[in-house]
């Protein structure tokens, strides 16, 4: 499930999440959202734990995932419905020579350009 559709609200401080990944570093991965929490209150952590029941009820298979779902800092993937890149509109500059990686930095094409 996605930031986007847990349909809560997570974010909390980059501070307290990389709080949460010190505290989180020996729970046994992957690990649902309950035994999160229940490792940070065996840690006598109960506000971090606090921050922990925001996380949306699934699997987290890494300490990273945890964080980049409280505090994200990468960017979203595109979705399937993104426009894609349109194919080339005409051939490169040069023609053939413009991808010919036989050919010598600076060197003058033999029979020079046709015009």
């Amino acid at each position: 499930m996605s930031r986007a559709s847990s349909g809560k609200s997570a974010k909390v401080t980059t501070r307290e999440t990389a709080e949460l990944q010190v505290l989180l570093e020996g729970v046994p991965l992957p690990a649902e959202k309950r035994e999160l929490v229940e490792y940070a209150r065996g840690q006598e952590h109960e506000g971090l734990a606090g921050l922990l029941e925001r996380l949306p009820d699934r699997e987290y298979g890494s300490i990273d995932e945890v964080g980049e779902e409280l505090a994200p800092v990468q960017p979203e993937r595109p979705g399937p419905d993104e426009e894609q890149p349109r194919a080339e509109s005409d051939l490169p500059p040069g023609g053939d020579a413009y991808t010919n990686a036989s050919a010598e930095p600076g060197e003058v094409c033999e029979h020079g350009p046709r015009g």
